[in-house]
């Protein structure tokens, strides 16, 4: 059994199991090593694995997590990613189902790549807007949601959001300055 169904009134929640999670390497990484198995809100607790993940790196070894190694990691992530959610959207048998995070952390490192360095309420004004802009799905990225299938779909939909984001930010410190 791949999923757990939780009833509630009107909505079923299909939650998978941890015997998914380590069934196949694709499933860890597009669950956000287990991030993504949470009911509620699983993009939120993504992105804030992928911004827990870049301060831990950042402060113990910052002298490896350069914005080169950065720009590497986020590019390598991005195409694991578009094959991880491929496999595990078809194994779940719903090609963009909510617990696959994976999008959210690597969408999330480039806006934290962006905007680093940055104080914490920087970086949590990003959170909240990134956030926001995944959840909304402003045009164009409602758009390409609906029309890009798989596993690019999922993934690029939360670049686009961190493009937003970053939009956002460069404002925000134009403004400040």
């Amino acid at each position: 059994m791949t999923t757990i169904k939780i009833e509630g009134g009107d909505n079923t929640v299909l939650v998978p199991t941890f015997r998914f999670l380590f069934s196949h390497p694709a499933h860890f990484i597009a669950l956000g090593f287990g991030g993504g198995m949470l009911a509620i809100m699983p993009g939120t607790m993504g992105t804030l694995i992928a911004w827990g993940m870049h301060y831990f790196l950042l402060t113990l070894w910052p002298e490896i997590f350069t914005p080169l190694v950065w720009h590497i990691i986020i590019g390598a992530g991005f195409l694991i990613g578009v094959w991880a959610c491929e496999r595990t959207g078809r194994d779940m048998g719903k090609p963009d189902h909510g617990s696959m995070v994976w999008d959210e952390m690597v969408a999330f490192w480039l806006v934290l790549l962006f905007v680093t360095p940055a104080g914490a309420i920087e970086q949590f004004v990003a959170f909240i807007l990134f956030r926001f802009f995944d959840m909304v799905k402003p045009p164009p990225i409602r758009y390409f949601d609906q029309q890009l299938k798989g596993g690019f779909g999922v993934m690029w939909d939360d670049i686009l959001a961190a493009f937003y984001t970053l939009l956002i930010m460069a404002f925000w410190r134009t403004l400040a300055n």
